[in-house]
């Protein structure tokens, strides 16, 4: 509803308020993101250092068959020995070399044959591995050993380091994996280091072999949330951008909508923007034109028509409604007075007041200033009460009433039956017609409950003396059920909707037997 008043920009919350909660819907998306691609990086690291220490099983299942194998020859005189030896290497992908040792000495080696190198049990984490920075053959380039033993001989067998960093490199490249054998661990790059290895900037996770006495350490770096979140997440991001706007922009409107509504129906009012539409009333037997209810319309200069639903409640409840109905009566007869011969004798006009109206006897000089406009009993005035604020039967109402039925002023129940107030309305007032709403027209043919109901207010009015008039009649089923239960005027969409001034007067005019007015002197507005 176009109720704002323009002032000049500054910096307040009315400002800010959009653009935060503009923001909201991208921030909670954004959010959620997060918490999802933390939760898709946590599992992908824990499935990826399971993975990484399930084909370092697989190696050293290959390492550990080959020593339990060559474990017999331990002790036996490497001539013997060397075959077999050589023979584990060759049959195996994953074995580098074999060698056997005793007493802490190693005296025969697949590559060399007989040698003479210590062996310290201590190296070996848990006396089986041991992740060594290379040797005398490969000096700097990581080797993974396994000894296997029986008392004070045994076998060791090594593989390369470069199985190990096809695990680390291959299985997930965009990952961060170190593989920690005892106080050293080797990352990616095929470094080993001594010391604990470092913890993942996002989803660190670890897992230990359940086999052999080595664990691997897995995660990402810092910015690989960001960069999922561009991978993957760019039309839901585009998508969190569109609805934050769209919540924005919702958000200023609304506080357009809500600001000054007094202040704009107040400019609205002075620049004569409330203007009358006229539904005609037909009589039942001919469906010929027995008057006209008065609607009230904001024509705004930016919005164009507004509803009334959009801005009458608020004139109730500011007190506006008084003076905008003013307006109306005022505007209603200087429209419809020049033409007052297009009107037959006690042609209805209807116009709808509320508790406001009813509080001081201001209405009666509207009333009387209306029907000076018009030539005698030409037009014959109604007062549609509302029921959406109680009208209490004070002193001053039951006047105000007294007075314009001695003006020639009729007062009629809008929507009766569908208010809590009608039936004391009746008890408290003296009332010429009943408005059937709309609802129980409707369901003329359908609901029986309903046409119950109606049929018991047409029978009501009947006892009472009162006219009725049916609104919302849209078939001609409705139409002739209402006609043949002896109501007296109908109103609706199959008659005719709602029309501006002018094209109510030109309706006027083209019925037939409607009286002409002299050509010279016709106003533009009935040429037009």
């Amino acid at each position: 509803m176009p109720l704002t008043v323009k002032r000049p920009a500054r910096c307040s919350w009315r400002t800010l308020l959009p653009w935060a909660v503009g923001a909201i819907p991208l921030a909670c998306g954004l959010v959620v993101i997060n918490w999802q691609i933390e939760r898709e990086l946590r599992m992908a690291s824990q499935t990826t250092t399971q993975q990484v220490v399930g084909y370092v099983d697989h190696i050293l299942d290959n390492l550990g068959n080959a020593a339990q194998a060559l474990l017999p020859l331990a002790g036996s005189p490497c001539a013997d020995a060397q075959f077999a030896l050589r023979k584990e290497v060759t049959g195996n992908a994953f074995v580098r070399s074999t060698n056997l040792f005793q007493h802490n000495a190693l005296y025969c080696s697949s590559l060399f044959g007989e040698i003479e190198e210590p062996v310290k049990a201590n190296d070996y984490t848990d006396g089986r591995l041991w992740l060594m920075d290379g040797n005398s053959v490969t000096p700097g380039h990581p080797l993974l050993v396994y000894r296997a033993h029986e008392g004070d001989r045994g076998v060791i067998s090594t593989v390369d380091g470069d199985h190990l960093l096809t695990a680390l490199r291959l299985i997930a490249p965009e990952a961060s994996l170190q593989l920690q054998v005892g106080p050293v661990w080797m990352g990616s790059e095929g470094v080993v280091q001594s010391g604990p290895p470092p913890t993942a900037a996002v989803a660190a996770s670890s897992a230990a072999s359940t086999h052999y006495p080595f664990s691997v350490h897995g995660g990402y770096s810092a910015g690989k949330p960001a960069a999922v979140l561009r991978e993957q997440y760019p039309e839901l991001l585009g998508l969190l951008l569109v609805l934050g706007v769209v919540a924005g922009l919702a958000c200023r409107w609304q506080l357009r909508r809500a600001s000054s509504s007094r202040a704009e129906l107040q400019r609205a009012l002075a620049a004569n923007e409330f203007v009358p539409y006229f539904q005609p009333v037909v009589r039942a037997g001919d469906c010929g034109w027995a008057g006209a209810e008065v609607l009230m319309r904001w024509n705004h200069p930016r919005e164009g028509l507004v509803r009334p639903d959009l801005f009458i409640p608020y004139a109730e409840h500011s007190g506006q409604i008084v003076p905008m109905t003013r307006a109306l009566m005022l505007h209603t007869a200087q429209s419809l007075a020049p033409y007052a011969a297009l009107l037959e004798d006690d042609f209805h006009i209807a116009i709808n007041i509320t508790a406001d109206h009813c509080r001081d006897l201001s209405l009666l000089d509207d009333c009387r200033t209306f029907l000076q406009h018009f030539p005698p009993s030409r037009v014959r005035l109604t007062l549609e009460l509302t029921e959406r604020k109680l009208i209490e039967a004070t002193p001053v109402t039951l006047e105000l009433f007294d007075k314009l039925h001695e003006m020639g002023v009729m007062i009629a129940l809008d929507d009766f039956g569908t208010g809590q107030s009608s039936l004391n309305y009746l008890r408290q007032f003296k009332v010429d017609y009943l408005k059937i709403d709309q609802s129980f027209v409707a369901m003329i043919g359908g609901d029986a409950l309903s046409q119950h109901i109606l049929d018991s207010i047409i029978e009501l009015s009947g006892k009472l003396g009162l006219g009725i008039v049916a609104e919302g009649v849209e078939n001609e089923t409705q139409r002739d059920y209402l006609a043949g239960q002896g109501v007296d005027f109908l109103q609706g969409y199959l008659f005719a909707r709602p029309m501006p001034a002018a094209e109510f007067l030109r309706a006027l005019a083209a019925r037939p037997g409607a009286a002409r007015l002299p050509q010279d002197g016709a106003p533009e507005i009935m040429r037009g």
